[in-house]
């Protein structure tokens, strides 16, 4: 029979540093350091039988929480929030199929993006009847002002990633199964239609439908691997400083094309300044012409407030570039994500060019906003939790919105769920991964059983060597030493 998840006996949460070889800059914050959270989550089904199951996430603090705070109060803010969190996840009640008990910890816990009752801080629209912030976060997350209520949403979801990562990991081994294949009606839980709403315009319904209705029923085990072409990267040699790491990387993008058989770049932009962000898209883009390049995407990082700006800077690339224009595969989140804040119609970019949610698809509810404003693709990841990023591919598929699987640059353990993602929804093209550009010595140890998912090859991502329950890490194979944890709780 199979399992059902009746508690949660044990949380370990460590931190673990990285630092970067280069800067990544996001938005207007560059990156040169993260910390890994990661989780061992034990579990007891309703037969006795145990588990341990492990998740991992970088809290990206610029990616999930840009603002003018310095960076050491933010980062202190969400590692503090996990914290708090591996406490809640150890009094968590729920039960049965981890895809369930997730969907109700974030209902219950963290509170969904429309307002229920777990709120968190300004980037959070105002509740129906009030805004409601700090009154809202104590009764969830421990002790008043424990957490306080300016940490994002989007931050809340990274911080809780690691957690429902490790839980969806430990039902699969559990299970003795990999854990796509208990997506489906022969395990416990209810129908799509127990989380979902379809849009109202539509015929869509859900009931009777599991998320196996919308996974590849026969997932690839290689995949295409998109570059990130950061804005502070030197395209050529008039651009290196000396400063350079000197670590056998190549840091040049020809270099990168080249030795790991690149087809697919993402450019960051600006989304401030036009000027340079059109001629960023035509140098990247001739770069890439030149060197066998078949696709470009093009990131805006949240910082267009009008269409017009990405039209512009699309329409000058078609009439001057036509060829640089004509690989350009999709347009990922120009505006802020705060849809309800900023209900932008954005028709007239995706009439130009497939336009994606990122930071801005929290759950389904937010892609179904995006959808009305006119968006028409979602990029998943995984530091939004693995529940929510099922449950968005689902109603996504059903609504006919295309999928992308964006990187948070995920190192070590976070890599895995991350390509596994987009092997099993079945994105518009392979997947982006990037953490071998910036960190590739943190992976090491990770890389020694998964060669090819830590290094791209032939511009792919090799999955093959995943195995067994769970996700399939074979982490009892990887010696990673871990630090001392932060905090290990029992029942």
């Amino acid at each position: 029979m199979p399992p059902s998840i009746q508690e949660i006996t044990r949380v370990t949460l460590y931190f673990l540093p990285v630092q970067t070889r280069v800067p990544l800059k996001f938005g207007a914050e560059t990156l040169t350091s993260v910390t890994c959270a990661r989780v061992a989550l034990e579990v007891v089904d309703t037969a006795g039988n145990r588990a341990i199951g492990w998740g991992e996430t970088p809290l990206s603090v610029q990616w999930s929480w840009p603002g003018s705070e310095p960076y050491e109060v933010r980062h202190a803010e969400m590692r503090n929030c996990c914290e708090q969190l591996a406490q809640k996840w150890l009094n968590f009640k729920g039960s049965g199929h981890a895809l369930e008990v997730g969907w109700k910890f974030q209902e219950q816990v963290i509170g969904n993006f429309l307002g229920e009752p777990a709120r968190w801080g300004q980037h959070a629209p105002p509740h129906e009847g009030g805004d409601r912030r700090a009154e809202d976060s104590a009764p969830y997350l421990g002790k008043p002002g424990a957490v306080p209520a300016r940490l994002p949403y989007l931050a809340a979801l990274v911080c809780n990633s690691p957690f429902d990562l490790a839980l969806h990991d430990a039902y699969g081994r559990l299970a003795g199964r990999p854990v796509y294949e208990t997506y489906t009606k022969d395990f416990p839980g209810p129908d799509l239609s127990h989380y979902l709403e379809p849009a109202k315009d539509t015929a869509v319904s859900f009931r009777g439908l599991y998320p196996s209705d919308f996974l590849m029923k026969r997932p690839a085990m290689e995949l295409p691997a998109w570059h990130l072409v950061g804005g502070l990267d030197p395209l050529d040699a008039a651009e290196l400083t000396g400063n350079e790491p000197n670590d056998g990387e190549p840091v040049l993008l020809t270099d990168w094309i080249r030795r790991d058989g690149l087809t697919c770049l993402k450019v960051k932009l600006r989304g401030t300044d036009a000027a340079w962000d059109y001629s960023r898209l035509a140098r990247v883009g001739g770069i890439g012409l030149s060197n066998g390049v078949e696709h470009l995407s093009a990131d805006f990082n949240c910082t267009v407030h009008v269409p017009e700006y990405v039209n512009e800077v699309l329409d000058r690339l078609r009439m001057e570039h036509p060829a640089i224009y004509d690989r350009i595969l999709y347009v990922e989140q120009p505006f802020p994500y705060e849809l309800r804040e900023h209900p932008i119609d954005v028709h007239s970019v995706s009439k130009r060019k497939a336009l994606f949610l990122d930071e801005s698809a929290h759950d389904w509810r937010q892609v179904g906003l995006g959808r009305e404003l006119g968006w028409t693709g979602v990029a998943l990841k995984t530091c939004k939790t693995q529940t929510g990023a099922i449950l968005s591919a689902c109603w996504a598929r059903a609504h006919g919105m295309a999928l992308m699987v964006q990187d948070l640059t995920n190192p070590m353990l976070a890599q895995i769920p991350h390509v596994l993602l987009a092997a099993h929804v079945g994105t518009i093209m392979g997947v982006e991964t990037n953490g071998m550009q910036f960190y590739p010595a943190a992976s090491i140890p990770e890389a020694r059983i998964h060669p090819g998912i830590y290094r791209r090859r032939n511009g792919r991502v090799d999955l093959t060597t995943l195995a067994g329950p769970g996700f399939g890490y074979r982490v009892e194979e990887i010696n990673r030493e871990l630090p001392a944890p932060a905090l290990d709780l029992a029942q």
